[in-house]
């Protein structure tokens, strides 16, 4: 099978619009083809006017000035806005409005403690919507809470997000949008806007916030993050310093519709082009590598080119651009030569757009996918059901999926390969009377795994007798024709059989001298006796001297690895006998995936276990909420191939946020290290002594509690679930982010597992996430119970530091949609 290779000719989709705050013209058909023929994809549009704007602000003054001192600290009359007229609006219905963005004044504070203002407000953002939705527009922007007033904290955000809602249902078709910051802004941005009703002059003495609650003297990170949390759809506003990359990694997972970038955002080169900074093009391209990637708006970027009656353009929407300039464009200047330009207003150049010209410039400098993002192109935090291969036969096409994986197969060939070389130095007698290596591959498919034993046989040159095992009558029969065809030339036994009840390989019936003859040690030979037919077969069964099996799933024993092999390990040769894989270890880390949450509601009227059901995911856009002090170690295998994987269990560990991100696009600064626990392990090894296949499956019911500490804020959605594989001492699979680049790197076979929370837990800063978990099973069927709860201390009189019950989620169990054995 050919390896997938880079597809270098992929570009992401860079969507750019241009916005100017104080936009008073009219958006004609004229301007919008001019501004599409500059590179343009869209254009923004007030609602209202500034003749609107001075109506409300006579209306509200005129309704202060007549209050008199008894009114203070009394109910009022709240001034009735009254509706729009053609002087408070240039939108109407037309074929351009649906292209257009549209925003609510800005101007407006619903977050006001003075209930004249919020109320004003209100009535502003339902007439704006109300207009807007008539005339067709699709796409509306409203600016975001004020935490702030002067140099108090507000406690508007719950006002504001009602307001939301209240719009929301004004607009039902309207997808609404809310324009935040990374961070908060200490600074008052509405100082400069003449008639802000922010501005302490529109609000009422009695009304201002308790002065003892004063502005923090450094910028809450996580503020503007909590206060979209109590709103939920986004438009991020981006400054010319970026956050850090725990604040980053939280946006990233939160569905971001818009990007906003001033001049401000951009630094300029050498030959005073603007260019973005390392960090501000790293933020991008991981946005970019999202499911539904962001828009861009660039804000007061100056006017439309030729809209003014000029023939200059700018390169056009092609991306076409002269070399000149993209030789310019690619000198990033260093931090001091950054600093010798201002990073306000652009100088004068050639190019009539420069910062439309270096966006475009940026979009083809884009890196192209690696293996994994082409494979997973289209599953980034898709919700699947998991296999239930037992009881399910697969069809050709999900078989075609897993063998498009050369890694896997690859790292299956190189333990097989180990240890037929192993065998043949240590000098091991075999099972076979013909002195062969018996290879049993138990759970065949299609025979990938028969093909890499065949070749890695022909490799270390040691004769195998091989056998594979499969229980799907469909697969059996290809399995057929692959044996009569070239490579494997008739050199595979071929049994359709669940593995639990095959009886094992065997040969026709020897003389006690012959058995005595060949290599079969003396407590090989007795397992080989205990497993003759019993009823005049012609047949003598001997042991297994390799097992090969590809039973895992994405928490490692989610598809019944343990159950399965437990029915075929007493064939194993008790004294040299291999399984491969040797052991493999399940691990789980809280998660915010607020996209996931979404779509697991969604289901939740025609689906009510939705929210109980363990979904294979490619994990996108996430934030992790725990995180190591310091980048974690690979753990390496002994001689064994054994690793001690309780050794990290209930550490205390600083966390923060960081989402997974392609290494092509990260940023210098490395990106913190997830804090990812073991949950349980399961060993496979010879029996001493043959056992039939167990009554009961108590012995692979599993246990665990984990504690996670956290740094930052966050919401717990969920848990993400992964493995690592010991196929053969020193040859490892894994899908956990911390050790796959060391372990398997590329690795494209199994997607990640979401325990998702009926009810998401809010997390507060410095807090202890503890997760219980269960493995289940009643014999007929396995599943897993989970739950959550939130931990943090509480310092009490005396000096005693106490931990304290936050909070806790409901047991999640999945024992409807269970894996039946």
């Amino acid at each position: 099978m050919d390896s997938p290779i880079h597809d270098d000719a992929w570009m992401p989709t860079f969507y750019v619009g241009q916005h100017e705050r104080r936009r008073l013209s009219p958006i004609t058909g004229d301007i919008l083809n001019q501004a599409h023929e500059c590179g343009y994809d869209m254009l923004t549009t007030p609602i209202t006017t500034p003749y609107f704007h001075s109506r409300v602000l006579v209306l509200l003054s005129e309704s202060l000035n007549g209050m008199t001192d008894q009114d203070q600290g009394h109910t009022v009359s709240i001034p009735i806005i009254p509706t729009l007229t053609t002087s408070d609006t240039h939108l109407t219905p037309e074929n351009i409005t649906s292209q257009l963005l549209a925003f609510v004044s800005p101007w407006i504070d619903l977050c006001s403690p003075d209930p004249i203002v919020s109320d004003i407000s209100r009535q502003v953002l339902y007439l704006e919507i109300a207009y807007a939705a008539f005339c067709g527009i699709e796409y509306v922007f409203i600016p975001g809470p004020r935490l702030y007033h002067e140099d108090a904290v507000t406690h508007g955000t719950p006002q504001y997000a009602r307001a939301i809602q209240e719009a929301l249902s004004i607009g039902s078709h309207l997808s609404i949008h809310i324009m935040l910051p990374m961070i908060d802004n200490l600074e008052y941005p509405y100082h400069d806007e003449i008639g802000n009703l922010a501005l302490a002059a529109y609000t009422r003495g009695e009304y201002i916030d308790d002065p003892n609650e004063l502005k923090p003297q450094k910028p809450d990170i996580f503020g503007t993050w909590d206060a979209w949390n109590t709103i939920r759809t986004v438009s991020l506003s981006i400054s010319n310093e970026l956050p850090n990359l725990s604040v980053q990694s939280r946006w990233y997972s939160e569905p971001v519709k818009l990007v906003s970038m001033s001049p401000k955002t951009f630094e300029y080169n050498k030959v005073h082009k603007p260019v973005l900074s390392k960090p501000h093009q790293s933020f991008i391209s991981r946005l970019m590598r999202i499911k539904n990637p962001p828009w861009f708006l660039l804000c007061d970027v100056g006017p439309i080119p030729g809209s003014n009656g000029s023939e200059v353009r700018a390169p056009v929407a092609d991306h076409s651009a002269n070399l000149n300039m993209v030789a310019e464009l690619s000198n990033t200047p260093t931090p001091a030569e950054a600093a010798a330009y201002p990073t306000g207003k652009a100088k004068t150049t050639d190019d009539p757009a420069p910062f439309l010209s270096y966006l475009r410039y940026f979009q083809r400098r884009q890196p192209p996918r690696n293996v994994v993002e082409k494979y997973g192109s289209g599953y980034q935090d898709y919700l699947q059901v998991p296999l239930q291969p037992l009881t399910d036969n697969l069809e050709s096409m999900t078989y075609e999926v897993f063998e498009k994986d050369p890694v896997k197969y690859d790292h299956y060939e190189q333990a097989i390969q180990r240890a037929l070389r192993d065998w043949k130095q240590q000098g091991k007698s075999t099972s076979s009377p013909d002195g062969k290596v018996v290879v049993a591959v138990a759970g065949a498919g299609r025979g990938p795994l028969v093909e890499r034993a065949l070749r890695a046989s022909e490799a270390e040159n040691v004769e195998i007798e091989l056998w594979a095992v499969e229980k799907n009558p469909n697969a059996y029969v290809l399995l057929q024709r692959h044996n009569s065809r070239s490579p494997w030339n008739n050199r595979v036994t071929i049994v359709q059989s669940d593995m639990r009840s095959w009886k094992g390989p065997y040969h026709s019936s020897l003389s006690s001298s012959s058995v005595e003859a060949s290599h079969l040690a003396t407590s090989t030979a007795s397992l080989g006796a205990s497993l003759s037919s019993q009823n005049g077969s012609a047949h003598t069964h001997h042991p297994i001297d390799i097992l090969v099996s590809e039973l895992l799933g994405s928490f490692a024993d989610n598809e019944l690895s343990p159950e399965c092999l437990d029915g075929i390990l007493h064939l194993l040769n008790p004294v040299h006998g291999i399984s491969i894989p040797r052991s493999y270890t399940a691990y789980f880390t809280p998660i915010a995936a607020p996209k996931l949450h979404a779509d697991i509601s969604s289901r939740m009227p025609w689906d009510p276990t939705a929210p109980d059901t363990p979904a294979v995911v490619w994990l996108h856009a996430i934030d992790y909420l725990s995180l190591a002090a310091k980048p974690l170690e690979v753990p390496k295998t002994d001689s064994n191939g054994e690793i001690n994987a309780n050794k990290d269990k209930g550490k205390s560990k600083q966390s923060s946020a960081t989402p997974p991100a392609p290494s092509s696009v990260l940023s210098p600064t490395p990106a913190p290290t997830p804090l990812i626990l073991p949950a349980w392990s399961f060993h496979h090894t010879p029996l001493l002594e043959p056992t039939p296949y167990p009554n009961t499956n108590t012995h692979n019911k599993r246990h665990t509690r984990l504690s996670f500490r956290t740094r930052n804020r966050g919401v717990c959605h969920g848990l993400g679930g992964y493995f690592e594989a010991v196929l053969y001492p020193g040859i490892e699979l894994s899908t956990n982010p911390d050790t796959m680049e060391q372990k398997s790197p590329g690795m494209i076979s199994w997607f990640p597992i979401f325990f998702p929370l009926r009810t998401p837990l809010y997390v507060p800063d410095y807090a202890l996430v503890v997760v219980n978990m269960w493995r289940q099973t009643d014999g007929r069927k396995v599943w897993y119970e989970w739950m959550v709860e939130v931990f943090g201390y509480n310092l009490m009189v005396g000096g005693e530091k106490r931990l304290v019950r936050l909070g806790g989620g409901e047991l999640g169990s999945s024992i409807k949609g269970g894996c039946l054995m």
